[in-house]
């Protein structure tokens, strides 16, 4: 710091600022009220008005209108002031200053020196991480999403053979046109309409999921109100040209089918279960799709719909929905093609205490045939034995005729 200011300061007085300069002219201005006081009027001596010669000739405006000894000594001494004022400020001065200035033993430059590589240094930081940042950044969001993605499903499973074999049917047909599509085809045994999407993260949650599946049969049974419900699948779309799926008919059985999904949706949150969040239920028949295949997905980057446009209105069939089940994406699909199922609920079945009319009905007659049939074999074995003798031999008709009225008899005696 004392290297600095040695510099600094010589600099400094040698060349005044303007602030410097303009206090100076602000304290000998007011010196000229007093001179110009002590002037005489015009006139006052002579009374011709006529100025004094001296400063006629060759005078200075500072010394203009200065006719006494007092006046010019005292102009002379503020000059002299203003002289030493412009001096430079002598080397012992700038020593003593800078003795009496708090941390005067610093070294500035040093300092400075230290502060500038040290910018330096967190600049190259901020380079080297500036690219490595982000992608980390990333990497714990895809790791996040990849814990919480879909592995479990409530499923509506497709039996209708006609159903399954005119989407085989249209398999065939696409695949003829595109043979590298048949690595996106989806199984026959597979095909089923997704009711809900849920993670199962443990053995724990994954009995809640069955015990609210289990719950919310009785749900649906009360919106079906003891009524079959027929689910027409009919033509053919697409979700961007990545998903191929049949669609469901708008009818009034498809709008029973949403109440079905939404009312899986509040039991399973009841239980606690992360289900459905942030996915609009829209049903759908998945028959092919490009994910099944990552190779596939380089090498076909859109499924062109021309290849099932023949089909787009093809009507399907129908399946009555019967059972609802807790599937798993990932473990081993059944041998059928299905998916692993961890539970099952089956709709429309009576409960054996409640039997209906028709049931008692056949019921009973069944028993009465059953107990009818028992009298008539007994009857026949009673009189087998009586129409043979003790020997075995068939009994003569007069015989026999007379040991039924000698029975006829005893019988009427009791």
């Amino acid at each position: 710091m004392q290297r600095l200011l040695r510099r600094l300061l010589p600099a400094l007085s040698s060349a005044p600022p303007a602030a410097a300069c303009a206090l100076r002219a602000r304290q000998a201005v007011p010196a000229l009220p007093r001179f110009m006081a002590l002037r005489p009027a015009a006139g006052a001596e002579g009374g011709d008005g006529a100025a004094d010669p001296t400063c006629a000739a060759g005078a200075t405006p500072q010394c203009d209108g200065l006719e006494t000894a007092q006046q010019k000594k005292t102009f002379e001494k503020s000059e002299e002031e203003a002289a030493e004022r412009r001096q430079p400020c002598p080397a012992e001065l700038v020593q003593a200053l800078m003795a009496e200035m708090p941390f005067g033993d610093t070294d500035i430059e040093e300092e400075l020196i230290v502060h500038a590589s040290s910018e330096r240094d967190t600049k190259k930081r901020k380079k080297r991480t500036a690219g490595k940042e982000p992608e980390e950044g990333a990497e714990r969001v895809r790791k996040k999403k990849k814990q919480t993605q879909p592995n479990y499903f409530i499923s509506l499973p497709i039996t209708n053979p006609e159903i399954t074999g005119r989407i085989q049917a249209v398999q065939d047909a696409i695949t003829q046109k595109d043979q590298r599509l048949s690595k996106a085809m989806v199984r026959a045994g597979s095909f089923h309409v997704t009711m809900l999407l849920m993670h199962l993260a443990t053995e724990e949650e994954i009995n809640l999921a069955v015990g609210a599946l289990s719950d919310s049969k009785d749900f649906v049974e009360d919106l079906l109100q003891g009524k079959p419900l027929d689910l027409s699948f009919e033509g053919i779309d697409h979700f961007s040209n990545a998903v191929g799926f049949v669609k469901l008919a708008d009818n009034d059985h498809t709008a029973v089918l949403k109440e079905i999904a939404e009312t899986l949706k509040k039991v399973f949150q009841e239980k606690g279960i992360v289900a459905g969040e942030g996915r609009a239920f829209y049903p759908h028949l998945t028959f092919m799709k490009l994910s099944k295949s990552p190779q596939l997905r380089k090498e076909v980057k859109k499924i062109d719909s021309r290849l099932y446009e023949e089909f787009k209105s093809l009507c399907f069939g129908e399946e009555v929905l019967h059972r609802l089940d807790l599937c798993s994406m990932l473990k081993k699909k059944q041998p059928n093609g299905y998916y692993y199922c961890e539970s099952s609920i089956v709709l429309g079945e009576k409960h054996a205490a409640e039997p209906d009319e028709a049931e008692l009905l056949s019921l009973s007659k069944r028993l009465v045939e059953s107990a009818v049939l028992k009298a008539v074999q007994q009857y026949l074995e009673e009189t087998q034995s009586k129409s043979r003798q003790p020997d075995g031999s068939p009994v003569r008709g007069e015989e026999a005729a007379s040991g039924a009225r000698t029975e006829e008899g005893t019988d009427g005696s009791k």
